[in-house]
Parts: C-alpha cells; structure tokens; sequence
C-alpha cells in the first residue's frame, strides 16, 4: 500500500521514479480502509533530504501511511526555505488536539550542546509529554534518541573521544521480540555523532530492553516494555549516498573529520559507497508499523492513559 504525502511535495517526485507508490490526499479520501497516520518531527537541517528518507523507510509495508511534517515552532531553520516549511510543514500547536498512531522524532546536530542548553528543548519536552497520550509509539533516532532517553528515563549521554562516523556491525539480543523479527544475527547500520547515551544507565533501567548493539558503536537499539517508546540510535534511514555527502561537506569546511568506517571500498572516497544496510533497514521500520503501531493501536484511537 502506498506513503500518502502531499501531491507537490517535492519528494514525491522522486520515489515515483523509484517505482515506490505514493498517494496523494485526494486519492487517499476514496479509500476504505483505516490507514496509519505518522506523525515525524523533522529535526534535521537538510529537511529535504530527511523527508525522502524516511519515506522510503515506511513505504516498505502493505498498510497506507498519511504523513504529517513536523518543524520545531521555536527554532528558525538555516538550511530549509521558509516557503518548504510553510508549505509542507505544521508545529505540535497546530495538531496537539489530534492523536496519531505512530511518531518519528529525528536526529538534530545537536548532540555536543546539553539538552537544556538547546533553544528548542522546552517545546521538545512538550512534544514528548503529548507523546505520551497521543501516540501509539514514537520512534526516536539519533540525537532523538538521545533526548528521549533523557526526558523518559534520565539516561544521560557523554561525548565520546571522536565521532562515530561510518557503517558498523551490530548484534541481535531477544530475538523473539518482534521488533527484530527477521533480523540476521549480525547487522549492519550508519552511524554519524559525537556523543552516546551511557550503555550502563540503559542496563540498569528495569523498564529498557536492549535489543542490539556493537563493539565499537555501543548500544544501538533499545524499546520499552511495551513498544510504547522506541530509541535507535543510529542512522538506518540513511541512502548510499548520505555519509559520503557529510563527509566531503566537512572537508569543504575544513572541519577534522575522519573516513567513515566501513563505507567506501577500500577506503576510497573516489568510489561508490556499498549499500549494506538497507534490507534491515526496512526490517526495522516494517516491524515497527506492523507490530507496534498497526497492531497496537484500536481502529478508532482516542489517546493513551498517561502513566
């Protein structure tokens, strides 16, 4: 079943090429059948790029998904024209009368600031308090992840001695979790940050279940109880081309910043990046819809108890 977006949402136009089918409102509106609406607060600044990723991640599934963009109220972004956010975007003040059945709250380049020294962290609160009665399950990547932790259970983060940077090996734990169903027991996924939740707060809290992780890239996926509250800290959304566009924009810069690991063949950035990650990826993404959102959420929803 098709992604229902906007019918001149520019990203539209490129999952048609990609043979990826996509509805727009006024077709949807003839549908009968009850479709999922997803909710993603877009932190990131290349906000273009985020929508397209993501919709690729949940076009992988027989369910219809109607999207609805969130942008930060409190927060001017530099990198996306105000006519994209006007157009195409909402803040949590127009919708925090409407429930949803699923939310995506990206990363943000954010991690090296405290969470109460970003400008934005008191609406961020805001959004995660309403999450929590308005959402079936809310997905958290990155920096959102982060945050999350933070805000739910009190998991701080520490900066790490350089940026995880590159596409890293992880393991399954709780393989009967549905969440990881049909996972492999190893899995490749992108990583781009400087900072990391401390893996022994995770451990520690009775109410987290940690469900991979790597050696070198730490705790890498980790839910609640219930699936209510759902935290990956990496980047399996990412395309090929993601991790090579950071890299050499950092360049540009003049920034220091490493090769990413495990990314170009021989570690050679002339070459064309290897795609190793992608079928997890949309693994993820299907479990999540299928069997924390779809699965959990009644056919008419009206909220959760808050707890």
């Amino acid at each position: 079943m098709p992604i229902c977006t906007r019918g001149d949402l520019p990203a539209k136009a490129i999952l048609e090429q990609e043979n990826i089918f996509v509805m727009d409102e006024e077709r949807s509106t003839h549908q009968d059948i009850r479709p999922l609406n997803i909710a993603i607060l877009n932190l990131m600044p290349l906000k273009e790029d985020t929508e397209l990723h993501l919709l690729r991640m949940l076009s992988n599934t027989p369910l219809q998904v109607n999207v609805t963009f969130l942008a930060i109220r409190s927060h001017i972004s530099k990198n996306t024209t105000k006519s994209h956010l006007n157009q195409f975007y909402q803040t949590i003040y127009d919708v925090e009368d409407r429930f949803f059945d699923g939310l995506i709250i990206t990363g943000a380049p954010i991690e090296q600031m405290e969470f109460e020294e970003v400008d934005y962290w008191p609406e961020m609160t805001y959004i995660m308090k309403w999450s929590k009665t308005h959402v079936t399950s809310t997905l958290h990547l990155c920096w959102g992840a982060q945050a999350g932790l933070y805000y739910h259970y009190g998991i701080h983060k520490r900066e790490l001695p350089k940026k995880l940077f590159g596409v890293y090996a992880h393991k399954v734990f709780h393989r009967r979790v549905p969440l990881v169903r049909g996972f492999d027991d190893y899995f490749m996924a992108p990583h781009s940050r400087y900072t990391e939740s401390l893996a022994s707060e995770i451990s520690a809290n009775p109410n987290l279940i940690v469900l991979a992780e790597s050696v070198d890239a730490g705790t890498f996926l980790v839910m609640n109880e219930d699936g209510s509250q759902i935290f990956v800290m990496g980047h399996p959304e990412y395309d090929r081309m993601t991790l090579d566009k950071e890299y050499k924009r950092d360049l540009d810069k003049g920034i220091e910043i490493q090769l990413p690991v495990n990314y170009y063949p021989n570690d050679d950035p002339a070459q064309r990046p290897v795609m190793q990650w992608r079928g997890h990826a949309n693994t993820l993404y299907t479990n999540w819809l299928n069997y924390y959102v779809y699965q959990a959420t009644p056919y008419i929803f009206l909220g959760r108890p808050e707890n």
